[in-house]
């Protein structure tokens, strides 16, 4: 099984480098990892680095298909605030 990076990828950089088995590459439109090498850091770390260094939420998927960094995980907020505050400034 292997770590996934979906389409909200920004192509940021920010994981490539710290991937210890050299499973993530630039493929256009976003960043993928090649599920043949990942090893989702098992002996290396505690947890997989791509999913701890990358800023944007629900990008990156673990071997069972739920976002590593879901809504509001690295923000803090909850969604649904969010989604509140998002209307606020649209309404302006």
């Amino acid at each position: 099984m292997a770590y996934a990076i979906v389409e909200s990828c920004v192509n940021c950089w920010a994981c490539e480098p710290v991937c210890p088995s050299n499973a993530i590459a630039d493929a256009r439109p976003h960043f993928v990892i090649d599920a043949n090498k990942c090893t989702e850091c098992d002996g290396d770390y505690a947890d997989p680095q791509c999913a701890s260094i990358c800023p944007i939420e629900g990008a990156i998927l673990d071997p069972f298909g739920v976002q590593a960094n879901p809504p509001g995980s690295l923000t803090g907020i909850p969604p649904e605030r969010m989604a509140e505050a998002m209307a606020e400034m649209q309404a302006r």
